[in-house]
């Protein structure tokens, strides 16, 4: 009866076998080395996510897609600063309005 390992599992034992290798990882593990193969070769066919850190070279974006990512995440956050710093500018401005509103009208009861 062929046992059923779940996700966490086989990220977990790919990321050995990558380390030390996928004989050595299995004799450790306890498993065949036939489904540490298996694994291995579904994460080069993209069929098993292992996460961050796992993608190969020719999956991996050049350089200048790189940069052009980050100069426009750049971009976008120097956009929401202005915009928080407006934000913050009209608040102070409506914050002293308020506060000299309500000092004038204290004045005028007493």
């Amino acid at each position: 009866m062929a046992r059923k390992y779940d996700h966490e599992y086989k990220v977990q034992a790919v990321k050995l076998a990558k380390e030390i290798g996928g004989a050595k990882a299995a004799k450790e593990l306890g498993i065949p080395e036939g489904t540490i193969h298996t694994w291995l070769k579904a994460v080069r066919a993209g069929k098993l996510d292992i996460g961050e850190g796992s993608h190969t070279p020719s999956g991996a974006m050049s350089l200048s897609e790189e940069i052009t990512m980050l100069r426009k995440r750049v971009k976008e956050q120097d956009k929401e600063i202005r915009r928080l710093k407006e934000e913050n500018e009209f608040l102070e401005e409506a914050s002293a309005f308020f506060a000299a509103s309500r000092w004038k009208s204290a004045k005028t009861r007493e």
